[in-house]
């Protein structure tokens, strides 16, 4: 297939913008200081760094490769390495539909709160009523319970977070060119207004140390590791189906191994910006402890008692709360409209479907799920279903993907195609080999077990301390892992019958007369 009839990126520029809207999100913004603040700041950033050169990068530069290599999406493109190898391609794509489905909820809470951050001005020096605001407006249990709670705003919102992100996608790359820019400047922007204004507040000094100062003797917690490798696993968007699409659009002529080592140090780059934002701010109002216990719910409810904190001007502080939020908007429009196109583009190159309709429906499909997590039970149920994609699923998918191609196929072949064209920096064999062959199956095996010890180890529900459920636990956890892996298998039935029925389905090799 063409670059003209698949589409492709207008510039260079646009394909790394791009590529760095998708890997910067909204665990970017709070997951990454919680960590930071839990395994000792400087110490954290270490092994992070450490992170991206042993797995983090060779892992993205080789899905773009081999993305731009055979034309397709993961499924196109495994599939033409190995037919075997496309049931692969199947449980990444429908991986990263599910994640879509919840992460669309939790856009449309951000949305929500953007909305409503005038609110914050007449609870300034009221933190305890700005931390239930959140509740408020959601109506959320925190509990597996409440099916029958709907909160209609939340409703609204969710319509409106569809909305963008087909707004983002609907031409493809034609679309995504126009809007990427902005998804990727935009928060830069405004962590960096967030950044100064956290610098000049009480204990930034504090913060700061807090922050890049390492604290060695963490080095010999095995969490702090896995935390580490996790998060960069996470963050650079590999094994979800994205960076095989993004792959797919770019010019013969692109320089992967350059260009990939810039979108790993923009994430880096925007996760130690966003790092100050919170630290600064937290220590500045006095929560400097609730810093490490940041995550998707605790955000919404503990950083609006620190925004009524900052000034006794409660225009200011709404201003600066509708800053913030605006931050998170445009970070998970960036993720989220990634997260679909690889998708999207998955189930169009494989059924030969018309693009812009395939990513209608599927927009229409996932906005339909999503819409269960606006119920009063919704959040509880995100988090099980959150837990189980990147806890379990897509680190699966990872093992998996690093066999296939470490030890199914010919890494020497990827590594030419990863630095063809390439200038000053040449991705080394043996560094590639290591982590491809070796270090990524292995360690991504390890945080595989591991999570799996620490789920049984509480018992074998998840959540079981907040009384999530066990249904919860079967549908929302292990059934949904049932049918990320067996997808492919259900498509190849699909196909079959489809067969029957007059398609011809298209088969793409890796063609070694193009070297």
């Amino acid at each position: 297939m063409s670059n003209s009839s698949r589409g492709a990126w207008a510039s260079r520029s646009t394909f790394i913008l791009a590529s760095i809207g998708s890997a910067v999100g909204l665990g970017n913004a709070w997951r990454f200081p919680a960590l930071c603040a839990k395994h000792g700041g400087g110490t954290f950033l270490f092994v992070y760094l450490l992170a991206i050169l042993a797995m983090g990068l060779p892992l993205l530069m080789m899905e773009i490769a081999i993305g731009r290599r055979m034309r397709g999406g993961v499924v196109t493109a495994l599939g033409g390495l190995n037919k075997k190898f496309e049931p692969i391609g199947w449980a990444a794509t429908s991986n990263a539909f599910f994640i879509a489905v919840y992460y669309a909820a939790v856009f449309a809470w951000v949305i929500l709160m953007m909305l409503n951050s005038w609110q914050f001005a007449p609870l300034t020096g009221s933190p305890a009523a700005a931390g239930a605001l959140w509740t408020s407006l959601t109506r959320t249990t925190e509990t597996t319970s409440g099916y029958g709670i709907i909160s209609w705003p939340t409703v609204g919102c969710l319509v409106l977070a569809w909305a963008a992100i087909w707004l983002c996608i609907r031409k493809g790359t034609d679309s995504i060119n126009k809007v990427a820019k902005y998804t990727v400047l935009l928060p830069v922007l405004c962590l960096a207004v967030m950044a100064v204004k956290g610098v000049t507040m009480p204990r930034a000094g504090e913060a700061l140390h807090q922050l890049f100062v390492p604290q060695w003797a963490q080095l010999a917690d095995p969490k702090l590791w896995i935390d580490a490798f996790s998060q960069v696993f996470y963050s650079l968007s590999i094994m979800m189906a994205i960076m095989f699409a993004y792959g797919s659009f770019l010019d013969r002529d692109s320089n992967i191994a350059a260009d990939a080592t810039v979108i790993a140090l923009a994430d880096l780059f925007i996760s130690v910006l966003a790092s100050i934002v919170m630290f600064t701010t937290m220590y500045g109002t006095g929560l400097a402890d609730k810093v490490a216990s940041l995550g998707m719910g605790a955000t919404f409810k503990v950083y609006p008692t620190a925004i009524v904190s900052l000034t006794e001007s409660g225009i200011v502080n709404a201003l600066f709360g509708f800053v913030f939020f605006f931050c998170l908007f445009t970070l998970a429009l960036g993720s989220a409209f990634s997260i679909l196109e690889g998708v999207s583009t998955a189930f169009a190159d494989k059924f030969r479907l018309e693009k812009s309709r395939c990513t209608a429906v599927l927009c229409v499909v996932a906005g339909v799920l999503s819409l269960f997590f606006t119920c009063g039970a919704g959040l509880a149920w995100l988090d099980v279903v959150d837990n189980w994609c990147n806890s379990f699923n897509l680190i699966l998918v990872g093992v998996l993907e690093t066999l296939a191609i470490g030890w199914g196929f010919k890494t020497a072949k990827v590594l030419k195609e990863i630095n063809r064209n390439a200038k000053s920096f040449h991705l080394p064999a043996w560094w590639f080999n290591a982590s491809v062959k070796i270090l990524s199956p292995l360690l991504l095996c390890l945080f595989f077990v591991w999570n799996l010890i620490t789920l049984f180890q509480s018992g074998g529900i998840y959540g079981a301390a907040a009384n999530y459920s066990l249904l919860s636990n079967l549908v929302g956890g292990w059934g949904m892992m049932a049918v990320v892996f067996a997808s492919g298998f259900i498509v190849r039935l699909v196909v079959r019958r489809k067969t029957k029925k007059g398609f011809v389905e298209s088969h793409v090799a890796w063609d070694d007369t193009e070297e």
